[in-house]
């Protein structure tokens, strides 16, 4: 399994897009919700217990999963990457993915869809 690579803010080919200080400010729940928002997206705030998982499954809308605390571990075509605060990971829609919070902090994480 290959580790999906790493990409500066504002990124979303495929590769995790990484919160940028310099150019965002400090990482906040609502900077990160108006971010998403600006790119059109609906979002919804979630919190996944230790030991939660989701099986391969796919989604008929775009989205992408952006983390605020905790780290998520999400597999897509074949690629592992762990999302730690400020990391978001677009997946496209159709496309197959799973997803488990890895150790034993919760994952806050917003989920942002697009019709």
């Amino acid at each position: 399994m290959r580790i999906l690579s790493a990409r500066p803010s504002g990124g979303t080919s495929g590769g995790v897009e990484k919160w940028d200080p310099a150019r965002e400010g400090a990482l906040s729940e609502k900077a990160m919700r108006e971010k998403l928002e600006r790119r059109g997206f609906h979002v919804a705030r979630y919190v996944y217990c230790p030991g939660t998982e989701f099986p391969d499954h796919r989604h008929e809308v775009d989205k992408i999963d952006a983390v605020l605390s905790g780290r998520f571990r999400m597999t897509m075509r074949g690629r592992a990457v762990i999302l730690e605060a400020g990391d978001c990971l677009a997946v496209p829609k159709g496309t197959v993915h799973s997803a488990e919070v890895v150790g034993d902090e919760s994952v806050v994480s917003l989920d942002a869809t697009k019709s």
